[in-house]
């Protein structure tokens, strides 16, 4: 099972929406997914009793709780877990960063945002320098503020996923009916965002475990030499 952790310190950054529109593009390319709502405000689960699809399984769950959590969707069977995140919260943000595989920081281009992105970087290198990407959120459709936000997380020495979501009235309306852009206008200019978002995503997990293995196989014929 693949493990992704969305993280921001700051509230509003699109950590939910994110979260869960990465989770139905899982189901939706034949993967089995489940979201873990970390957030007292439960604003996934919420979503999902709005919702009438059973899938993807959304976990209200506590900090403390999350490797039982994360224990039991592996035992059943399930591909990936996305974990939702709250704002200000070291304890969840650090329990979400050691347990995953990616950790995805969700950013508007706005200095506000930009600003709390450092804090998030601190916690992730106290995590144990996890992998991690960030996704610009809300984008503009005109101005360059988008490319002027890529530089400034890339002086942090961050990466920058080359896709991001627009500000786009499709997320809000899609959540209010417990759906994503992906279902509510399938073949709009939002769905198309988070599939090219899921897609960069993808391979970043999937490249990751490929690493994993491959350490492993070494470590096993490194000792098989040496036995």
């Amino acid at each position: 099972m693949k493990t992704i952790a969305l993280i921001a310190q700051k509230g509003g950054t699109g950590k939910t929406t994110l979260a869960l529109s990465l989770a139905v593009a899982a189901q939706q390319s034949g993967i089995t997914a489940v979201v873990i709502d970390l957030d007292p405000q439960a604003t996934a689960c919420k979503w999902g009793d709005r919702r009438s699809a059973e899938t993807p399984i959304i976990i209200d769950a506590q900090p403390a709780r999350l490797p039982k959590a994360l224990h039991k969707a592996r035992e059943g069977g399930v591909d990936l877990a996305v974990i939702d995140t709250p704002p200000r919260s070291e304890q969840a943000s650090l329990s979400a960063a050691t347990a995953a595989d990616l950790i995805v920081i969700p950013c508007r281009p706005q200095i506000y945002d930009l600003e709390t992105v450092a804090t998030t970087k601190q916690l992730i290198t106290f995590s144990g320098e996890k992998p991690s990407v960030v996704v610009l959120n809300a984008i503009p459709s005109r101005g360059t503020r988008h490319h002027q936000a890529t530089d400034a997380l890339v002086s942090l020495g961050l990466t920058v996923c080359p896709a991001g979501l627009g500000l786009r009235a499709a997320f809000g309306d899609a959540a209010a009916l417990g759906l994503t852009a992906l279902e509510h206008d399938p073949t709009g200019k939002a769905a198309e965002d988070i599939r090219q978002v899921y897609q960069y995503i993808r391979r970043l997990v999937d490249i990751r475990h490929q690493e994993e293995e491959t350490h492993e196989h070494q470590e096993t014929r490194s000792r098989q030499r040496l036995g």
